[in-house]
């Protein structure tokens, strides 16, 4: 027996300094033989979908494509944790192994988008409920909770195993968490944690009664749990709060799973979640959610029609922007979707130029959605690259060419990115205000954003797209439409950009409400209003468009007017309303003053295009703003990024006839063998990418 025991001892000590051994081998693998290019293409991959015999042959058509980096598992959950505590976690291990084999990296997504059966079966509580009281059921994705704490248990569990597991993999490069964070809960248990939220934001009902005017309506709180959770419409600052608790949870959620995967992982290991809605969503706050990233990503779809170069590039500098840093697409379309009206295909030509035009904006990665065609399932009609035979489909050629041209370029654009002279502020406090209260069905907040981005597009040929309060200095012109919410601390971090030289122009609705969404007390633009000289007399939603006049000739302009009275002798008028209504007849619609070192203008109307063009033409110059480039022909889009003194610029002909773009000096073109050239052809949807000097760093 005394035998056995010290048999056992023996064994158990060797086992312990086995694991000690394999826990250092793992901490310690070497870097992976398949290193991370500078300039990424991928797909997403389901393994889990098919026979393991199938795999090599996907991954071999991807290798051939130049495809290097796969994301895998963001579905997975119900493969990767069949019943609660059993893992089974080799059937990754053997995929990421057959990918390495094939010169393929690995992001993996974390698989709490989509709980299992067993999961939503044994705890109903996860389930989320909507804005009419209904428990969504199993069956689709996202009918979780984000609140919920046994979820969050759960998730964090399964994360950890991963974690665990490939945390210190050389070919995992990253880590999605989720899968496109979309709707909130309204079950009482959140209910109850909002009301908590709330407390801790304001101390006292009585703080909160006074911000929110809760006299209006008799809608005055005596005790938290009278607070209500809806979608609305409410109280104003209820609302604006429920969406900063909603970005809160969000935030906390991902938190929760990053913090599993940071106790675990190589810090080389990047973070990231791909956010989704077209770029264009505000259900939370993407600039909060992106602050515990590493790197911000997000899914770049068209949906019906064809790509809106104008959009579709404000989309990824309005990404660029949540971090002020390159950035990652996660899904691209290849080709078409399965979800808008009309799911007609991208033409020849486009999804390569779709793919350059992120890349020319600050994407280092573009992976598609999906590699292969899903025998069934919500999404089996949603485009892919090969087929349900496995076989190529005709996207696959193109996908091909992008691969082979990503390797190609990567040399002269590592290490680059877009630099600007021109900003164009955001903030979601402002999106959420006029949401909430847009007076006119006609006001289209992007739209108002993309008025002002297509000609200081055009003329900059750079535009950032940030948050009101990230750091302005670099810029020699912000632009601000529909800055809606102006805090009193923006209205200084703001008010101290103009005095020390910066240019800022005002457009309409700004400075209306302050932090509460409650109005501001000196009227538009609120705190700003004694810098500028005047203030909006009043505000009108317009049925018709109006004529206006100004130092640039005269014009119209349409749904939002606002009249502004000007309050200082040397505030110069640019632009006044003509005969319409009579309340704007003769008033000033745009108006300028000098302050400190710099300017403020407030434009207090939407123009039509062409007096849009000649006002941002002002703009541009009196900043002494030039191209990034120079004169290009119509329908050909330029962008440049930089690294140190290396300038490369890449040329997209988006319209429908060849264009031929001369050059200042002679340049090559890393798409093509050959000496420089001093000219481009572009064919339709053709694409050049060229430097200025041929230094590149290795």
């Amino acid at each position: 027996m005394r035998k056995w025991s010290r048999h056992r001892r023996a064994l158990a000590l060797f086992a312990s300094v086995l694991l000690l051994s394999w826990n250092f081998c793992v901490a310690s693998k070497p870097s992976s033989a398949n290193p991370v290019p500078p300039l990424l293409l991928g797909a997403a991959w389901y393994p889990e979908q098919w026979p393991e015999r199938r795999w090599n042959r996907d991954l071999a058509l991807m290798e051939a494509a130049n495809i290097r980096v796969a994301r895998i598992g963001e579905f997975a959950w119900s493969r990767l944790e069949p019943a609660e505590g059993q893992y089974h976690l080799d059937w990754m291990e053997r995929a990421i192994r057959d990918a390495e084999r094939h010169h393929i990296l690995i992001v993996i997504g974390t698989p709490t988008d989509a709980p299992p059966a067993w999961l939503t079966q044994k705890y109903p509580e996860t389930l989320r409920v909507d804005a009419q009281g209904i428990r969504a059921q199993h069956g689709g994705r996202r009918q979780f909770s984000y609140s919920n704490p046994k979820y969050r248990e759960l998730s964090r569990r399964i994360v950890r195993q991963l974690a665990l597991r490939f945390g210190h993999d050389p070919d995992v490069i990253g880590w999605q968490i989720g899968n496109e964070y979309t709707d909130e809960s309204f079950d009482a248990e959140t209910q109850r944690m909002f009301q908590q939220w709330l407390q801790q934001r304001y101390k006292t009902l009585d703080a909160l009664n006074a911000n929110w005017t809760t006299a209006y309506w008799s809608q005055m709180y005596t005790n938290w749990n009278q607070i209500p959770l809806s979608a609305g419409p409410e109280n104003p600052g209820l609302m604006l709060e429920h969406r900063h608790f909603v970005s809160d949870t969000w935030r906390s959620f991902q938190r929760n799973q990053i913090d599993a995967i940071r106790q675990y992982a190589d810090p080389q290991q990047f973070i990231t979640t791909n956010l989704g809605g077209l770029g264009w969503s505000a259900n939370f706050d993407h600039y909060k959610i992106s602050e515990d990233l590493d790197l911000a990503s997000w899914d770049d779809y068209v949906g019906e029609g064809h790509l809106h170069p104008y959009r579709n590039g404000a989309m990824h500098d309005f990404v660029r922007g949540w971090k002020r840093k390159n950035f990652w697409v996660m899904e691209m379309q290849p080709g078409s979707v399965n979800w808008a009206p009309v799911n007609n295909s991208l033409d020849k030509g486009e999804t390569r130029a779709m793919a350059w035009e992120a890349i020319g904006h600050g994407a280092d990665a573009v992976l598609y959605w999906q590699w292969r065609d899903a025998l069934n399932g919500q999404e089996e009609y949603h485009g892919a690259i090969v087929g349900p035979d496995g076989g190529p489909l005709p996207i696959y050629s193109e996908i091909q060419q992008i691969g082979r041209e990503f390797a190609l370029a990567a040399p002269v654009l590592q290490g680059t990115r877009p630099v600007s002279q021109v900003a164009i502020l955001y903030t979601y406090d402002s999106r959420w205000a006029i949401d909430f209260q847009r007076h006119t069905r006609d006001y289209d907040q992007l739209q108002v954003l993309l008025d002002y981005y297509r000609p200081l597009r055009d003329l900059t040929q750079s535009v950032d797209i940030i948050s009101a309060d990230a750091p302005l200095d670099q810029y020699k012109l912000v632009v601000a439409p529909s800055l809606n919410v102006i805090s009193q601390d923006l209205a200084n971090h703001l008010r101290n950009y103009v005095r020390h030289g910066g240019h800022l122009v005002l457009g309409p609705r700004s400075g209306m409400k302050n932090g509460y969404d409650a109005l501001n007390i000196e009227r538009q633009p609120g705190p700003l209003a004694a810098d500028l000289g005047g203030r909006v007399s009043q505000y009108y939603a317009l049925e018709n468009s109006v004529p206006v006049r100004g130092i640039w000739g005269q014009g119209r302009a349409s749904i939002w007017a606002e009249p502004l009275s000007i309050h200082a002798k040397d505030v110069r008028v640019l632009l006044s309303y003509e005969k319409s209504n009579g309340w704007l007849d003769g008033h000033p619609a745009m108006v300028v003053q000098n302050f400190g070192k710099g300017k403020i203008a407030y434009l207090g109307t939407i123009l039509d295009a062409s007096l849009m063009h000649d006002a941002v033409q002002w703009m541009v110059a009196g900043a002494h703003v030039r191209p990034a480039f120079g004169a290009v022909p119509a329908n050909v889009e330029v962008c440049r990024r930089e690294r140190g003194n290396t300038q490369v610029f890449i040329f997209i002909n988006h319209g429908e006839l060849p264009v031929t773009i001369p050059l200042p000096s002679p340049m090559r073109n890393w798409l093509v063998a050959g000496p420089p050239v001093e000219a481009l052809y572009l064919d339709p949807e053709g694409v050049a990418v060229v430097s200025e000097q041929a230094s590149v760093t290795h």
